[in-house]
């Protein structure tokens, strides 16, 4: 198996991903919905991504090096408009913890960002959006002490100071709240249910 070739894959769509998102800072459109040029980025990488799955299993530490690992994460952590691939990378990624042969920050992610999708509580705060002070705050988590002993229990800072972070580099992107929250949290809803992450 070619893995030396896959891993130089992820690692170029991670590129092409992170690419994106600095022209869309750039050009200030990072928080007005889900731009439809990283959309089509999003979902091309997740197809890639599913035949990587399909032909070497998870891209784990031991098959492609940690940044190609870690490039896959990025990849799967892209793939909102795919609940079903999510899903399946999210058990994988967990078995691929369980072995030491992925980072478990990446899990903790990954089991946030589904949570928040299925409008469920976040376990260890990771997913943030903008809240109605115009900052940006935790999506709903459940309980501060629990997610904090989580959060320091796979080497991440409390929950506190990575909001401060958070907002920090918000500021320095110059991103700022959607000029209407009501609309954008409609076409969420919206999006949620057209991909299937709802009913």
């Amino acid at each position: 198996m070619d893995y030396k070739s896959i891993a130089d894959n992820l690692i170029e769509m991670q590129n092409a991903d992170l690419a994106c998102r600095e022209k869309l800072v750039q050009n200030g459109q990072l928080g007005e919905g889900y731009n439809e040029e990283m959309k089509e980025l999003h979902e091309k990488n997740a197809k890639i991504l599913n035949n990587i799955l399909d032909t070497i299993g998870y891209p784990t530490t031991d098959k492609v090096g940690i940044k190609a690992n870690e490039a896959a994460w990025l990849i799967i952590q892209h793939s909102i408009g795919q609940p079903a691939l999510m899903k399946k990378c999210a058990a994988l990624l967990k078995s691929a913890v369980r072995e030491n042969k992925a980072n478990p920050q990446n899990l903790a992610y990954l089991t946030d960002r589904i949570a928040v999708f299925e409008e469920k509580l976040q376990l260890y705060g990771t997913q943030f959006d903008w809240d109605e002070n115009g900052n940006l705050s935790p999506n709903p988590y459940d309980d501060l002490a629990k997610v904090n002993e989580r959060r320091k229990s796979i080497g991440l800072n409390t929950l506190e100071e990575q909001t401060e972070l958070i907002r920090i580099r918000a500021k320095n992107e110059n991103q700022s709240p959607p000029k209407d929250l009501e609309k954008r949290k409609q076409e969420i809803e919206q999006w949620k249910k057209n991909v299937g992450w709802t009913k």
